[in-house]
């Protein structure tokens, strides 16, 4: 006999989504209640329009079966805005302001300007490029060290997404939160791991054959730059427009995971492991940063697929023990804080991608008015100026840890830089400078370091670390021009 059904369906505002997983976990969730036929989530929106039988399941039921998943609903839905069978969809999503309060983003903003101003004026930027480097004949046991001093640039660059993978999901809280805690930031880890000592085989296979140029990791870092900025945004949850912009997983691979999934619970009777951090941990150990790329031109050094897998393995090691522990943090931490704390971090992923993008483009050789780690006085007051000397423009300036000195010269002179390096002065990040509008790029060594060029045109010309982190100028001044 046909039992008549009294089908509606309700679009719900959901918060708490992170990534197009949760599109599916919700699903599952809401499929598993009794009367819906039918559960369509969408992270991009921060929504899911749920269709199913009024007599037999309640807005409430919904609720607490989005809310056992992990999520919370924002605006649950009214009975007036749902629709019945073969009725169009009433009601409208909530604007920004509505959803978030604009006294929230307003508040996010000012915190992400404040955070900009006190890392652009205090140069704490710099701070995390100052690390020691890898070089050729180093034991194994050196690179593990190496690993372990550079962890805390790790910790400032990826801390909030660590700490965005170690939070249990709703369904592994309780009595094993803690041990789902430390799973998770196993497998963030173990994925970093992985990565890393991949990466270490291509480019030790790659040898001395292959080199990227400046412009090259510029464009590396612009990219990655405009990811992170992203993904710190979508961490906050300010703009879910953006959330159409954050990279996917395929959707054939993401169907034959849940089917897995499903699969195992069939079998246990629980739910199955999120191995989500596992795939976060394998994309995160692609982003640029300054000790990754030092150890990667390391491992093209050994010109050895085998020996550069081997050093990235043990250099990924020794970054491990203080990422993990602040992931394992997130156990002892109660949650209203831990959301601050990722908060925090999430807004410190925003400002970091706004200065990896800002480095990005002075590598490509574009200048920005976004500031970096410079000399005070860096304009051409603060510039040291050239002599003419036998036809030909001499200047000297002295190497500082966190700073390049600006230069001043004349256009149509060839030019006769020496950058004097002193013990003590050189580190893993000012060891190389790069003027792209020379096509000059040149490691940096104790002592007299000369640097040649004839400039042509008067302007302004920036140069950068290899790293595009500390910056500088060359102001030449065309033909004629008083000094």
């Amino acid at each position: 006999m046909h039992v008549a059904q009294n089908l509606v369906t309700d679009t719900l505002n959901v918060q708490g989504m992170t990534c197009a997983s949760c599109e599916r976990r919700l699903e599952e969730a809401l499929s598993r209640v009794s009367g819906v036929v039918k559960a369509k989530a969408s992270y991009s929106r921060s929504t899911v329009q749920v269709r199913y039988d009024s007599d037999r399941t309640t807005l409430d039921q919904l609720t607490d079966a989005i809310e056992a998943a992990g999520y919370q609903v924002a605006v649950p839905a009214a009975p007036g805005q749902r629709k019945g069978q073969g009725q169009g969809q009433a009601g409208s999503h909530r604007t920004l302001s509505d959803a978030l309060g604009i006294e929230r983003v307003l508040g996010v903003l000012s915190i992400l300007v404040a955070l900009y101003i006190a890392f652009t004026h205090l140069g704490l930027p710099g701070l995390a490029n100052v690390f020691p480097e890898a070089e050729a004949g180093m034991s194994y046991g050196m690179l593990f060290v190496i690993g372990l001093l550079t962890s805390v640039h790790c910790i400032a660059m990826c801390g909030g997404i660590n700490l965005s993978q170690c939070v249990p999901l709703h369904t592994e809280a309780g009595a094993g939160a803690r041990g789902a805690v430390l799973r998770r930031s196993l497998l963030y880890n173990l994925g970093r791991v992985i990565s890393y000592t991949v990466v270490g085989a291509v480019v030790g296979a790659l040898g001395s054959v292959v080199s990227f140029s400046g412009a090259a990791r510029g464009i590396v870092q612009i990219v990655a730059g405009i990811f992170m900025v992203i993904m710190g945004l979508n961490m906050l949850n300010l703009f879910p427009w953006l959330r159409r912009l954050a990279p996917r997983m395929p959707r054939a691979v993401a169907t034959r995971a849940a089917a897995t999934a499903a699969a195992a619970r069939a079998a246990t009777g629980k739910p199955a492991v999120s191995n989500a951090p596992l795939y976060v941990g394998l994309l995160n150990g692609l982003m640029p940063c300054g000790p990754l790329q030092a150890m990667q031109l390391y491992a093209l050094s050994t010109g050895d697929p085998m020996k550069g897998a081997f050093a990235m393995f043990v250099f990924s090691l020794g970054t491990v023990p203080l990422m993990f522990s602040l992931g394992v943090l997130t156990s002892v931490l109660n949650k209203k804080f831990a959301g601050k704390m990722m908060a925090a971090s999430a807004a410190l992923v925003v400002v970091l991608g706004v200065f990896m993008f800002s480095s990005g483009m002075s590598l490509s050789g574009i200048a920005v008015a976004l500031p970096g780690r410079m000399t005070p006085g860096a304009g051409p007051r603060g510039a040291a100026v050239a002599q003419v000397v036998n036809g030909v423009q001499v200047v000297s300036t002295p190497l500082a840890p966190g700073s390049y000195q600006p230069i001043r010269v004349q256009a149509g002179i060839p030019v006769r830089w020496t950058i004097v390096a002193q013990p003590g002065t050189l580190n893993g990040c000012n060891n190389r400078i790069i003027i792209p509008e020379y096509g000059i790029e040149r490691r940096l060594e104790l002592g007299e370091n000369v640097i040649e060029f004839v400039p042509t045109q008067a302007g302004t010309v920036p140069f950068a670390c290899w790293m595009g982190m500390i910056r500088s100028s060359i102001t030449v001044m065309g033909v004629g021009a008083g000094s």
